[in-house]
């Protein structure tokens, strides 16, 4: 593997290689042999990229994105910071929001684990722990201009939304910012502590009425209301009638208004 020169405010090392089956297989590998906690592994492109849910597709030009892998080390899973997965889409938006400006109110974190530009998805996130080890996997879209269908409908990436041509070599740029953002966002301090009220802003379909499939995509479980925020553990907010439930595992299936999912 290559080690890349990049700052890293974990002051541990970012490793890239050109084609991988899994940035999150990797991490795993680099954990058992000791790397410390933020060490990154970049791929150019995975022969066998994963997300939460493992049967969508997720389409990556080469030259174009970042695919990469942070390994996080807590002393236990009990100290894992909460929300970790919510937290980290946060720092993705901000890091967006300073490599294009033009893009300042547009990116939205998508409960649990997307990243927005408009309507469509240009970010998707996975955290897998164990115990207290996190690899935390992220895919940015980032310079890619076209998508094969059915994607081109749902996908985009930060050039297409921002109208910008993005060089190969200023997708670490993004990251560098990442990952800076990450360590602070992630950080026991006051800064990181408003992540709540800073996510909130930024939070995709937040005050729209929204259709939430609660558990499993097949559970039939639905429930239509307002989206009205995040909790103290990063569950979702919904109204319905006047009552406001909270939603741990599920996803925003069909949404009522504006745009789409």
């Amino acid at each position: 593997m290559q080690r890349l020169e990049l700052f890293n405010p974990f002051n541990a090392p970012v490793y890239f290689e050109e084609t991988l089956n899994s940035t999150m297989d990797v991490s795993r590998e680099l954990a058992a042999a000791g790397e410390p906690s933020g060490t990154v592994i970049v791929a150019n492109s995975q022969n066998a990229g994963r997300g939460r849910i493992r049967k969508r597709a997720w389409e990556s030009e080469k030259n174009a994105n970042l695919l990469f892998t942070i390994l996080l080390r807590y002393p236990s899973i009990e100290t894992i910071p909460v929300a970790l997965t919510l937290r980290a889409g946060l720092a993705v938006v901000l890091a967006i929001e300073e490599f294009a400006p033009a893009l300042c109110g547009r990116a939205k974190v998508k409960w649990p684990n997307d990243i927005m530009l408009g309507a469509k998805k240009a970010v998707g996130i996975l955290a897998e722990a164990d115990g207290g080890t996190v690899h935390l996997g992220i895919g940015i879209n980032v310079a890619q201009k076209s998508f094969s269908e059915p994607l081109e409908s749902k996908a985009t990436s930060i050039a297409l939304a921002a109208g910008m041509d993005i060089p190969a070599d200023n997708r670490f740029t993004l990251l560098e910012q990442i990952i800076c953002k990450l360590e602070c966002g992630l950080a026991n301090s006051v800064k990181a502590a408003d992540w709540r009220s800073r996510l909130d802003l930024r939070l995709y379909k937040k005050g729209e009425s929204v259709t939430f499939i609660e558990g499993g995509a097949e559970s039939g479980n639905s429930h239509t209301g307002r989206l009205i925020g995040i909790g103290l553990g990063g569950e979702l907010l919904i109204e319905e009638n006047g009552e406001i439930s909270s939603f741990i595992t599920g996803e925003l299936k069909a949404i009522y208004g504006e745009g789409g999912c």
